[in-house]
């Protein structure tokens, strides 16, 4: 797999939001602006993404694997810090946080297998 740029932002965003998330649940805080920014940070990642993605694809350059799959992950991953910034907001409870902190994890996981589509590497 080639490790562009955009997978090591999208890391660091992730491990970022994951380790703030996770910090306020163990000290029993709950969501707090905080811990939504630092999902939202996670959003506003997928969001330049998923625009870098279009460019990429209409500056010519292809996606690997199966296209369908790559946007099929890219959409699907854009829901899911919405789905738990809903959480949080409904459920203001310190375990809000933990859904919170598994947004960067969960996201870290479709970013590399979205670079792994791109790049046309096959699972192991």
């Amino acid at each position: 797999m080639v490790v562009d740029g955009f997978f090591i932002a999208g890391a660091a965003v992730c491990l970022l939001s994951t380790l703030v998330c996770v910090g306020a649940a163990a000290i029993r805080q709950p969501p707090n602006d905080i811990t939504i920014l630092a999902v939202a940070a996670v959003e506003l990642f997928l969001l330049v993404y998923l625009v870098a993605g279009v460019l990429r694809q209409a500056g010519g350059e292809s996606v690997a694997g199966e296209p369908w799959e790559f946007w099929g992950y890219l959409v699907t991953a854009l829901m899911i810090p919405v789905g738990a910034f809903w959480w949080a907001i409904l459920e203001r409870s310190r375990w809000s946080n933990l859904v919170l902190g598994a947004v960067g994890i969960t996201i870290f996981v479709m970013l590399f297998r979205m670079e792994q589509i791109w790049d046309g590497v096959v699972p192991a």
